[in-house]
């Protein structure tokens, strides 16, 4: 009888922690795995509104591929907003929440925003991205 109350209580701690383990929190990809940034194209925005020199506009096409994803980034003095055209897209915030994007999805993010994108399907995530950009100093 004691050995049964034994192996209840271990198969009763397995079970919690192995529940533990599957609901944390999923630490946020750093860096960029199968990402591949195309078709950029940009307006300067100085000449076209005061006070933005030195700044674009810049539309890019993203490509994700399967399993790939850009890492946790700020978008801290870049709005943006992004059109999913294909694909299922995981998009986690630095708070450890998640949305998931399919094709038609917008989304937009502003100067408060921390987040990454993971694809989570079996196709290529392809998203039109479109932001307030300062590219570096030369």
């Amino acid at each position: 009888m004691r050995t049964t109350a034994i192996i209840r209580v271990i198969a009763a701690s397995a079970f919690i922690i192995g529940c533990g383990v599957q609901f944390a929190k999923a630490e946020p990809p750093k860096g960029n795995e199968g990402f591949t940034p195309s078709k950029t194209t940009v307006v300067d925005l100085g000449p076209e509104i005061d006070g933005m020199a030195g700044r674009q506009l810049r539309l890019r096409v993203l490509t994700i591929a399967p399993g790939g994803h850009i890492g946790l980034h700020s978008h801290k003095n870049r709005p943006a907003v992004v059109y999913l055209i294909q694909g299922t897209d995981a998009v986690g915030t630095a708070d450890g929440a998640t949305r998931t994007m399919h094709p038609g999805d917008t989304g937009s993010a502003n100067k408060n925003t921390v987040h990454w994108h993971q694809n989570v399907g079996k196709d290529d995530v392809v998203l039109i991205a479109v932001d307030i950009f300062q590219p570096p100093a030369k």
